[in-house]
């Protein structure tokens, strides 16, 4: 099976846009489902309009395959504070960085290095934490 990777960045006006990493595809929506919805109909599209053109298009799309997507932090921190399931507070006991920075990251201020690591390393221990859960169910 082929994995298609892919990219979820959140845009200046609040929406959210999914783009292939090392192929032309794209997707765009006001939540992250509804981006990554958008790039499988355009997927698809594509490849029905090359089927009735009869032009060539990516082998991939006529099996199965995958898409894995990464987030960007700041993107993934929006998202979840602003559906109410994160709260600065929460993060900030997670990463170990205070709130003042993380509202910063929330309005554009792009996280250097140490603390992108900080905060993908807190969220990793999340997601250990939860799959020790369910992975025992």
């Amino acid at each position: 099976m082929t994995t298609i990777e892919a990219i979820i960045e959140r845009a200046k006006d609040g929406t959210y846009t999914v783009y292939c990493k090392n192929e032309i595809f794209s997707g765009a929506g006001a939540s992250i489902e509804s981006a990554k919805e958008d790039m499988r109909k355009q997927m698809a599209f594509y490849r029905e309009t090359a089927i009735a053109e009869g032009f060539k298009y990516p082998s991939f799309l006529d099996g199965d395959f995958e898409i894995s997507y990464r987030v960007d932090m700041p993107s993934l921190l929006k998202y979840y504070i602003e559906q109410g399931i994160f709260t600065l507070s929460g993060v900030e006991k997670m990463t170990g960085i205070n709130q003042k920075q993380l509202w910063s990251y929330l309005h554009g201020t792009k996280p250097r290095g140490a603390q992108s690591r900080r905060m993908e390393t807190g969220f990793r221990r999340l997601k250990e934490d939860l799959d020790s859960v369910f992975m025992s169910a």
